[in-house]
């Protein structure tokens, strides 16, 4: 019998080390890993994609990068994003309101999403999905133009970091949740909806990143509803420059390679995010025949 329960397993920040990179491989390989989200300015990011062109089970996305990373273009045709040492600012918070009232950094983020965009579709790699680092997607203005923009390179899927915390509490019972990021996240489900776009209908990391051990990821997968899940992580084999302080990325590392992971996986349907959104709209192109030989 057929699982109802499909599992989409994603590694973000592909491309930022040579420790994110062999980490990614070797746990789609041999673990669980289904996905990675390519950061296409990112120091390793050439790596990345000539490890992605020898793995084509490998569903490959585009993880945004508009906060604590480095641009595509040019710092100096973004000076409303970037610090005097033409990286990304680092207040996210202060740039989120002043993206809200600025038309002119609204443009320059439009600029910036195209540029990640258009260097991902060089690499020729077929875009599975996007989402952006930190979630910054969430914010009404880039989710808006990650949409509009990704239509024009193929855009079909994308994560809605939405996560029921009565899943969580199956496995923590304390475990708690932000509900400015749920309120957040049911809008942007509702626009990409309306958009055409598809996106699983719930999503996990996002209280334990940085710490999805063995135990939790098992304990996810055993107790996942009906439907289509994605679970991400933050795997590496190490620490690496700029990675961020107190991940655990070699234990998230291990969790995908884990036995018992790996046989808590065995009995679900798992694939990429185009996996999962093809078989949903062949499911609804038959679903509108059937109606209509019935009417």
């Amino acid at each position: 019998m057929t699982s109802l329960k499909g599992l989409i397993v994603t590694a973000d920040d592909f491309g930022a080390s040579i420790e994110v990179n062999e980490a990614v491989e070797r746990a789609h390989r041999g673990g669980v890993l289904t996905c990675a989200s390519l950061m296409v300015s990112a120091p390793r990011a050439a790596d990345a994609v000539a490890r992605a062109r020898d793995l084509p089970g490998l569903g490959v996305g585009l993880h945004l990068v508009l906060v604590e990373g480095r641009p595509v273009l040019p710092p100096s045709q973004l000076p409303a994003l970037v610090q005097k040492n033409g990286a990304f600012r680092d207040d996210m918070v202060r740039a989120s309101f002043e993206m809200a009232l600025s038309p002119t950094m609204r443009r320059q983020i439009a600029d910036e999403i195209e540029a990640q965009y258009e260097a991902f579709a060089e690499t020729g790699l077929k875009l599975d999905h996007v989402n952006a680092h930190k979630h910054f997607h969430l914010h009404p203005a880039i989710g808006r133009l990650a949409i509009e923009i990704g239509r024009h390179y193929g855009l079909s899927a994308m994560r809605v970091p939405l996560e029921p915390l009565a899943v969580l509490r199956k496995i923590e019972p304390e475990a708690s949740g932000g509900e400015v990021v749920r309120f957040c996240a049911a809008r942007l489900r509702d626009r990409l909806r309306a958009s055409g776009v598809w996106s699983p209908d719930r999503c996990f990391g996002l209280t334990w990143s940085g710490a999805m051990s063995a135990q939790r990821l098992a304990g996810l997968m055993a107790n996942l509803p009906d439907g289509v899940s994605e679970i991400y992580l933050h795997p590496a084999t190490g620490c690496y420059p700029g990675s961020t302080p107190g991940y655990r990325y070699s234990q998230e590392y291990a969790a995908l390679l884990s036995p018992g992971v790996m046989a808590q996986a065995a009995d679900l349907r798992k694939g990429t995010f185009a996996d999962f959104s093809l078989r949903d709209a062949s499911d609804t192109l038959m679903a509108s025949r059937s109606d209509g030989r019935n009417a």
